[in-house]
């Protein structure tokens, strides 16, 4: 004769909460997802080939293209172009974080992370976490071709370093954007094609370039509205004089408002997934 013994009954409260990690699990969860990015950047080496090569060649092409044309030559154009491909070049690489945050929907790599004791939001953050690491090579790359061309910042290595947080800051803020979109789209290839129409004229009708004062009337008043041209001439601004200007703060202020927009929709679409 078997003895039948009645499970216990856990109130709905403590289920609750027993759904539901703490903060510092979720920080947890998030620095070893990030460390899971680094790894598929060590075995795939191949993912660093835009933060590698396109600083170098949009420097070069640009340098020797336009420098005689704008300043008369090459070494005068530098100190206004390389902070313009900074900002651009790292943009650009915030793409890649909804392109392989789709790519891993797709996949079913996040189905898996769903059946793990993690906290849902890792795989995530984590990703966002980890391409911070491709911002600071690419950052890093521009400014040592600029140094090797000629380029030598007035304002001294602390305020490049300064200069260098700025952009990866703001790069890893429009990241969010991209990550939004990567959630809500169908394909990691159309998430790459919103991404650059959103892009290029951002960049390209910017100051990182061309003198604003060129360009028509029209042009000039977006140039001059363009988020991207403030965060280009906080760059020039700190790197070349060492110079704490409004754009700066415009460019922080910036950053922070994208931030409190899509990491709320993103994260909200993302639990709807996952």
């Amino acid at each position: 004769m078997s003895i039948i013994t009645a499970s216990p009954i856990v109130p709905a409260s403590e289920r609750r909460l027993s759904n539901h990690t703490s903060l510092v699990q979720s920080i947890q969860n998030t620095l070893t997802m990030a460390y899971r990015g680094l790894v598929k950047i060590r075995r795939t080496p191949e993912q660093l080939v835009d933060v590698t090569v396109q600083p170098i060649i949009f420097t070069l092409m640009f340098a020797f293209l336009f420098g005689g044309a704008i300043a008369g030559d090459v070494q005068s154009y530098l100190p206004a172009l390389i902070p313009g491909v900074l900002v651009q070049t790292v943009i650009t690489t915030s793409v890649v974080t909804g392109t392989q945050l789709r790519e891993d929907m797709d996949k079913g790599v996040f189905d898996r992370f769903r059946s793990l004791p993690i906290a849902r939001i890792a795989p995530l953050s984590g990703a966002l976490l980890a391409d911070t690491v491709r911002y600071a090579i690419a950052t890093t790359l521009t400014f040592v071709m600029g140094f090797f061309m000629g380029y030598h910042p007035a304002g001294g290595f602390g305020n490049v370093v300064l200069a260098a947080i700025l952009v990866i800051v703001c790069s890893w803020a429009i990241s969010w954007i991209f990550a939004f979109f990567g959630v809500i789209a169908r394909t990691a290839g159309s998430v790459q094609g919103i991404s650059m129409i959103v892009l290029f004229p951002l960049t390209f009708f910017s100051n990182a370039f061309v003198d604003p004062s060129t360009m028509p009337g029209w042009l000039q008043w977006f140039v001059h509205i363009n988020p991207v041209s403030h965060l280009v001439t906080a760059v020039r601004e700190i790197a070349n004089n060492g110079a704490i200007t409004g754009d700066v703060w415009m460019s922080l202020l910036g950053a922070a408002v994208i931030v409190a927009v899509f990491a709320p929709l993103t994260v909200r679409a993302y639990m709807r997934k996952a």
